[in-house]
């Protein structure tokens, strides 16, 4: 009796695999799209299978994880996204977007470009900026994460997989997948943003200018063993009087020794 009852289970998993798959191939390269509670049901079925130990999706054969993906592409892989914040304009106040790019195996930060709205061709410009022959902040980098946000558009991703860069877009919200932008997005809005009242888009440009410039130049990450990105010294100084520099009048502070 228990042999015949499994042979019906595994026929009955059979084929709701095939099932599954005539309905994959339908689809074709577009996910599926569910409502809160058809997750729901999944996930109640997904724990009773993981309780057991059975896998809910076996890894195919040449698949990736995540994790591996990240470790192969390292050094050829950045992350890019927005903060908004806002400004006291004759209009009154507007919400500005800053779009900036971080390259991940080093943490070298690039604003790329502030604007009040993101629209399709201030966003082909900046995918311009970005892979231009000379001074794009993306050569030699063929991946770019990103999120599913309607500014990153179709134009944007193909005018850079046209130079060699592809567009990695991220499942929605799943801010841990670009952990280290959003890490970014955290230390500008605690350091400056959040303790400045910006007047004009002019005083928004200089405090990035400032941020940028402490951040890969000036300060210590813990992330890299308390070094920093790209000092304006070759070794650091062990000895001599240390002294202070300052930006936006004392909010972010770099101190070091003072050349003999």
């Amino acid at each position: 009796l228990a042999g015949w009852i499994n042979r019906q289970q595994q026929d009955a998993i059979a084929y709701l695999q095939e099932e599954v798959a005539v309905l994959r191939e339908q689809l074709g390269p577009k996910r599926p799209t569910f409502t809160d509670a058809q997750r729901r049901r999944i996930a109640v079925r997904a724990r009773i299978l993981k309780q057991v130990g059975v896998p809910i999706a076996p890894r195919r054969r040449g698949e990736m994880s995540w994790e591996e993906f990240l470790s192969a592409h390292w050094e050829v892989m950045a992350a890019t996204d927005f903060f908004t914040t806002e400004i006291w304009t004759m209009q009154g106040l507007v919400r500005y977007h800053v779009l900036f790019v971080i390259r991940l195996a080093i943490r070298e930060v690039k604003v790329v470009g502030i604007t009040p709205e993101p629209n399709s061709e201030w966003m082909k410009q900046m995918a311009r900026n970005l892979v231009d022959c000379e001074t794009g902040f993306l050569l030699g980098y063929k991946y770019l994460i990103q999120y599913r946000g309607t500014a990153f558009t179709k134009d944007f991703r193909e005018l850079l997989g046209n130079s060699g860069v592809r567009s990695i877009r991220l499942p929605r919200k799943s801010p841990d997948l670009n952990c280290y932008a959003e890490r970014w997005v955290g230390s500008v809005r605690e350091t400056c943003v959040d303790r400045m009242i910006f007047f004009g888009e002019k005083s928004l440009r200089h405090a990035m200018a400032e941020v940028e410039i402490f951040y890969n130049h000036e300060r210590p990450h813990q992330g890299l063993e308390n070094k920093i990105i790209k000092p304006d010294f070759d070794e650091p100084k062990i000895e001599g009087d240390i002294e202070c520099r300052s930006r936006l009048d004392g909010l972010m502070k770099y101190y070091f020794r003072k050349a003999a």
